[in-house]
């Protein structure tokens, strides 16, 4: 766990090992892990900093750039889960992105794009990277994201291309045991039992790396992924949140453009979540926590603040922003727990953190 406040970290933790074999490594504030959906937090990032590059807003039509994808959709609601493309038809290999990209190309849209919103769990990494692809003339959201944020700001985080000298640091996950569902997520359990909801063919679109076994092979570590293939550490993601906290300013320098920032923090939708069932809130590319008519949380997954952004990944990882106090959370591990929003573990820290930072020097 690695909190920060106001571009400082102010408490790391961490503990365990990175196997469950007696003679394993411990865990150290080096370690990484793969984070599944916590990746697109920094995909989307990514993309809207390529889209400034372009001079483009996240106003601007999608078919502007990819003139193939056929669809009336902004990049804002392509990054707010409004394309209509959670699912495909006919999903070819996760490890084929010109295949998938065919495929998205000629799938009929599950809704009018802009009309409703639905959890893209894995086309969404598909969607931003075949637009940096053609945005930047062919290099891969994985390469801008490690040129333009990872590297000058030295986190250690990568989505795709994970270097072979740090493959010994990677932790091996475990998959949880099943157990009943928060509240919260029953409606999209009983949808994930169904072969014929769209809640199941989105999380099967496209094909392949749906064991836990599987992502833990340096080929899923390698592969250009941004929708769950990062692979990284808590102190990389919380530092990548303390920038966002920090409003795009770090050590006293503007590192992020100030134009793409209020995209971070504005809702584009809110509403039920015709994949993940139940209410969801999203920026260009974060989820928020969903408000009531009244303005008032109906869940706080982000803490108290109503601006407050980030992105929980499967198994447990949590990790987010609170621009309005300067505070930034983020959680990994490896032993995962079933569930689509912040497990009940990193909710438990995250209160502890709270906490702590409101103890800490402003």
């Amino acid at each position: 766990m690695s909190i920060w406040k106001n571009g400082e970290e102010i408490l790391h933790l961490h503990g365990g090992s990175l196997t469950k074999d007696a003679d394993a490594a411990p865990w150290t504030p080096e370690t990484l892990v793969p984070v599944y959906s916590a990746t697109k937090g920094p995909a989307a990032l990514t993309l809207l900093l390529t889209l400034h590059d372009a001079r483009l807003t996240p106003d601007a039509p999608v078919r502007s750039v990819w003139p193939g994808l056929p669809l009336p959709v902004t990049f804002g609601e392509l990054l707010s889960h409004q394309a209509g493309l959670p699912a495909l038809d006919e999903p070819p290999s996760v490890y084929d992105h010109a295949a998938v990209v065919r495929a998205l190309e000629k799938q009929t849209p599950a809704w009018t794009p802009g009309t409703a919103h639905g959890y893209h769990p894995r086309t969404f990494g598909f969607l931003l990277d075949e637009c940096v692809r053609r945005l930047t003339g062919g290099a891969t959201l994985g390469q801008v994201w490690q040129e333009r944020i990872a590297a000058p700001l030295g986190l250690d985080f990568w989505i795709g291309g994970l270097p072979a000298a740090r493959h010994p640091d990677v932790a091996r996950l475990y998959p949880g045991r099943p157990k009943p569902p928060h509240p919260d997520e029953t409606g999209f359990f009983a949808a994930m039992a169904d072969p014929a909801t769209l809640t199941r063919r989105a999380f099967a679109s496209p094909a392949g790396l749906h064991s836990v076994a599987e992502m833990n092979q340096p080929t899923a570590w390698n592969a250009a992924l941004p929708a769950f293939g990062g692979v990284g550490s808590a102190r990389a993601l919380g530092k990548f949140y303390a920038l966002l906290a920090n409003r795009g300013v770090w050590q006293g320098q503007a590192f992020l453009p100030e134009e793409i920032l209020p995209f971070l923090t504005t809702p584009l939708t809110q509403g039920n979540d015709l994949v993940l069932c139940l209410p969801t809130r999203f920026s260009a590319g974060f989820m928020m926590d969903p408000l009531a008519p009244d303005g008032t949380k109906l869940r706080s997954r982000f803490g108290p603040s109503l601006s407050a952004f980030g992105h929980p990944g499967a198994g447990g990882s949590h990790a987010f922003a609170d621009p309005a106090t300067g505070f930034s959370f983020a959680y990994v591990m490896n032993q995962m727990e079933p569930g689509v929003l912040p497990n009940a573990k990193s909710l438990r820290l995250l209160d502890a953190a709270l906490t702590e930072s409101a103890d800490a020097p402003s």
